[in-house]
């Protein structure tokens, strides 16, 4: 330690010789020691935790398309109770989280926007009894309302699903027409990619699981009819060798 530094706080030795005299301090007795009364405790108090305040807000956002979805929804009748005023609810938003999910629109978050609106209300539009049904399975393809269903006997087995035909200069060829073969994952030579779930019914026009979104309305297929894995899996195997395919309407801008 260098000069003109010292010790501090605790760590400091004391002088004795500079130590001050202490005097002693009496040891009281009995009789000096202060009178203290005895302490009442204090009363317990119960604090209640605050019950959390109901915001009343809704599980989803309100979209532009509110009302459009709540009345197609209100039409189809299988996804839950809508109301159908214009406002966002639990319960519409629990219809319409269930309605985006089956049909594969993202995000599927409750939000009532224009492709959720587009697609509910083309399910809604879609009239099955316009398809021609022969004996046995029929595909129905409505190119107008780009929906596709199957019926059996005059019912339908399986209800109308959402589908994307042939883009301009290569439009879905309307008729009537029956599956060729199948495959369960067909090989496109032209554009080269895989084609799962594949049952081709004309030329080299087929339905199969689509390869992109769905959803995506600027484009289209060659000429054959998209579907969505879970509806592509459904109709193959409802389908066999044989099974009508009927085609009529036409896909807006084709």
């Amino acid at each position: 330690m260098s000069a003109g530094q010292g010790a501090t706080g605790a760590s400091a030795s004391p002088d004795p010789a500079a130590s001050p005299t202490v005097e002693p301090t009496p040891t009281p007795t009995q009789s000096t020691l202060p009178t203290v009364a005895p302490s009442t405790p204090a009363p317990k108090t119960t604090t209640k935790a605050p019950k959390p305040k109901k915001t009343g807000k809704p599980g989803c956002p309100q979209g532009e398309s509110q009302r459009a979805v709540e009345t197609a929804l209100a039409k189809l009748g299988t996804f839950g109770t809508v109301t159908v005023d214009g406002k966002q609810s639990d319960a519409d938003c629990a219809a319409i989280k269930k309605f985006q999910q089956r049909y594969g629109i993202s995000p599927a978050a409750g939000r009532a926007g224009p492709t959720t609106a587009d697609v509910a209300q083309r399910l809604a539009a879609t009239d099955t009894s316009k398809c021609k049904t022969g004996s046995g399975t029929t595909f129905c393809v409505d190119l107008t309302h780009q929906t596709v269903w199957a019926m059996r006997g005059g019912k339908v087995v399986l209800k109308p699903t959402v589908t994307r035909t042939g883009m301009p200069g290569y439009a879905t060829p309307t008729g009537a027409y029956s599956v060729q073969n199948k495959a369960l994952k067909e090989w496109s030579n032209p554009y080269e990619v895989w084609l799962p779930y594949w049952q081709r019914f004309n030329g080299g026009i087929g339905f199969h699981e689509t390869t992109t979104y769905i959803h995506t309305k600027s484009i289209g297929s060659h000429g054959c009819v998209n579907l969505l894995p879970s509806d592509a899996r459904a109709f193959y195997d409802l389908g066999k060798v044989g099974s009508r395919v009927y085609v009529f309407g036409r896909r807006p801008g084709t």
